[in-house]
Parts: structure tokens; C-alpha cells; sequence
């Protein structure tokens, strides 16, 4: 049967209160929302904001059962937009900072993830906009993936500025310990104590200092232990710019405890999200792309969470049955007819759905019951999923190849 299309912009996944929240509302715009809802509340604040290279960003996305499989058919969807002038990139940065100051907690911390091209100046505008007696670290995260110049010294290094809002600023350096150094202990002298723990020692000013081998060891601010993402990474997503999930856990953990709200104003892949959903943190993420609304909520799924975003204009036809047993219905889809076309690839009946789910809308929310979507471990969706007998009337969520999300009214 072919079901009728219904508006709808929010969903909800779960019912904890350790919920997350997605927005897909663009920086600055949705300034005033957030701090109505969240001034003051925020214990810690990671952004990995537009560099402003020049470029624009893409997407690469895998369609159907084929494309996870080997990596074809695909279509490329833009990510982001990185082309400013330097006067709208500052005044970008500038309202996302002040609004970022605002949502902190006063023992709150941000951290601003940027590269060479607007590095001083944005660390100007954080001097004024947090103090700079509240400077706290410059991050140099050095990798060696990429192209290597000729013209001058490869560029091999991110920067992340790390500010606190006021000198009462939580941080625990012991819950992101780190592997000592080799290197380090070659030029100390080995010995063991009276119960037989090995340690090193080093003299300095008539001191001697002594470190044992088994305690742990902290991140300096030169951190070269965290590989960026290679192309065949498991973790990579097909989103540009995707940072690790490694150095997200470092930053997560040691600026925020278990039940702690972490924001992410460009939350782009995702990344920040999912660290937050693992470890227990709740967490708001801001981004204005449909592709990383996408991405984001696919890594998530299993987790409570909360979704504001336009639902799409397109009507996309979808035939589906309904199979009532006792206490559920089974549905299953049988095709999805989007009006656009993938360039370039032949769609089969199922092949633009790329995430889909069954559940109940009340008072104009979409609540998740289940869901199913598309990875390289699973690259095919059964196209069935259970749907109990709950009060609230029942809807399916389609999320297509290009981001668009859909709803449809079940019988």
C-alpha cells in the first residue's frame, strides 16, 4: 500500500534522562534558542568550526547494498561551506564564542579547534571574550598523514585553544592517562625498590626524581599520539574533516564527568556526540548540514537522544506493508520513490533508503521504536522491523541518500 506523507520536525530515541539533543539550525542564528534552553548549563564545549579555507566541503555518500559493500555506486552531497570573508568569518566566530561563553557553566572550559589560517585571530577573540587570564593550554595535535609541500614545511599540525570561564574551571588530567615514553626513561638509571616495583631516576639541582615504571603517564600539550583518520579507517564516515574518536574521548574525559552536559557547535560528523553517548555525557549539537544531521544520527542510534530538524518537502512515494500479530505489527518496506535522482546511478526500489525507523508521533513528535540503517558491517537493510502496540499513531521515518528525512502515516 502507498502511504499518505505527514509533516513532522522533532523525534525522540529513548526515554532516559541522559538524552542528547540534536539541532539542525545554523551558528548564529539559533544563539537565542540556546541560551533559553541552556544558559549556564554546559560543563564543557568543544567546536571545530569552519577553518575558512576557501573550499567547499563534501560528503561521500554510498548508495544501496552495492555501494557499502565496494564503495560504488556513491554520489558526492555537500558538507559544508568554507568560503568567508575575513570580516564574516570573525563575526561568525565572534557571536559563537560570546554565545558559547554564555551556555558555560562558571567552572566551565571550551576547547576551539583551528588550524594556521585564523589561529591568531581567534585566539584575540577569545582573549577578549573569555580573558586572557583565562588561557589555559595551546594544543598542538601533530600527525603526519596528507601531501608533503615543496614550497615550504608540510603542514602537519591542528591547534586547539583550551580557555576556562572562570579560575574555578574543572579539569582532571588523571582520567586521560597515557603509555610513558621509551624514549624518555633510556637516559635514566633502572632501579627496583624493597617491594620490587621497577622506577627511573634523574638528577636535577641536587634532587633526585623518581618515577615509577607502572604509574601512569599525562598528555604534555604537544599530543602526536593520536593518528589522523587514514582512508580506510572503520571510522571514517564518508563526512570531510572527520576528526578521531580518540581525540575527542581525551578532551571529553578530562573537562567533564559522568552526567555532564557537552556542547558542539559545528558537531559536522559527529564525532563529539558519540564520544559524549559512550561516556556517559548528555550533550547539545548544533549544525546547519543536513549531511551531518545524517551522519550523526546514524552513529547514535541505540542511544536516547533528541532530534529539531526540518523534515523534507520532497514527496518521496513509499509503499510498505503492515502485518498485525498480538501485542505488534511487523512493517516492511517495499519501495521508496524519491523525486530526485542520484547522477549517474540506477536506484533500486530500496536503494535511496539509507536509515529508516518505525514508531508513534504524539502531539506532533515522532518516538522511535526501532531502526535500521545501512553501515559496511550491514550492508543491507531487511526492510522489516516490529513496531509494538503503544499508544500514539503509528509513522515511519525514512532517511534518504541525500539527508532528507521523511514521515509517513501508518494504517
Amino acid at each position: 500500500m502507498r502511504l499518505e506523507k505527514i509533516e513532522c520536525e522533532r523525534e525522540i530515541h529513548g526515554s532516559g534522562a541522559q538524552r542528547g539533543v540534536i539541532w539542525m539550525r545554523p551558528m548564529p542564528e539559533c544563539a537565542q534558542a540556546l541560551l533559553r534552553d541552556y544558559a549556564g548549563q554546559v560543563q564543557c564545549i568543544y567546536i571545530d568550526p569552519p577553518f575558512n579555507t576557501g573550499k567547499r566541503f563534501e560528503m561521500h555518500m554510498r548508495v544501496g547494498e552495492r555501494g557499502y559493500l565496494t564503495g560504488k555506486p556513491s554520489i558526492r552531497l555537500e558538507a559544508y561551506d568554507d568560503r568567508y570573508s575575513d570580516e564574516a568569518y570573525l563575526s561568525l566566530m565572534r557571536a559563537t564564542l560570546e554565545t558559547a561563553h554564555a551556555l558555560l557553566r562558571a567552572d566551565g572550559t571550551i576547547f576551539v579547534h583551528i588550524d594556521s589560517r585564523m589561529h591568531a585571530y581567534v585566539r584575540l577573540l577569545l582573549d577578549e571574550i573569555f580573558g586572557r587570564e583565562h588561557f589555559l593550554n595551546e594544543i598542538i595535535w601533530a600527525y603526519q598523514t596528507g601531501g608533503r609541500a615543496l614550497e615550504h614545511f608540510s603542514r602537519k599540525h591542528d591547534i586547539i585553544l583550551f580557555y576556562r570561564k572562570s579560575r574555578n574551571s574543572f579539569f582532571d588530567i588523571r582520567r586521560v592517562p597515557v603509555p610513558r615514553a621509551e624514549n624518555r626513561q633510556n637516559h635514566m638509571k633502572r632501579c627496583v625498590d624493597a617491594d620490587g616495583r621497577t622506577y627511573r631516576t634523574i638528577r636535577s639541582s641536587g634532587k633526585e626524581y623518581r618515577y615509577y615504571d607502572d604509574e601512569p603517564a599525562y598528555p604534555g600539550d604537544v599530543w602526536d599520539d593520536v593518528s589522523h583518520l587514514q582512508q580506510k579507517d572503520p571510522q571514517r564516515t564518508g563526512y570531510a574533516t572527520q576528526k578521531p574518536h580518540k581525540l575527542l574521548v581525551r578532551l571529553v574525559r578530562c573537562a567533564s564527568r559522568e552526567g555532564d552536559l557537552v556542547g558542539d557547535l559545528f558537531f559536522g560528523s559527529g564525532t563529539t556526540l558519540a564520544c559524549c553517548a559512550r561516556e556517559g555525557r548528555r550533550f547539545i549539537g548544533v549544525d546547519a548540514s543536513k549531511s551531518a544531521l545524517a551522519v550523526a544520527r546514524k552513529r547514535l542510534l541505540g542511544f536516547d537522544m533528541e532530534i529539531d530538524a526540518p523534515a523534507s518537502p520532497d514527496d518521496a512515494a513509499l509503499e510498505a506493508q503492515v502485518y498485525p500479530a498480538l501485542g505488534f505489527s511487523t512493517v516492511a518496506l517495499r519501495e521508496f520513490a524519491p523525486q530526485r535522482q542520484a547522477k549517474g546511478v540506477t536506484l533500486g526500489p530500496m536503494d535511496a533508503v539509507d536509515q529508516w525507523s518505525v514508531g508513534f508521533v504524539r502531539e506532533g513528535t515522532f518516538h522511535v521504536a526501532a531502526s535500521e540503517a545501512r553501515s559496511k558491517a550491514a550492508p543491507a537493510l531487511t526492510g522489516e522491523l516490529e513496531l509494538p502496540m503503544v499508544e500514539g499513531r503509528a509513522a515511519v521515518e525514512i532517511i534518504d541518500i541525500w539527508g532528507e528525512r521523511h514521515f509517513y502515516r501508518l494504517p
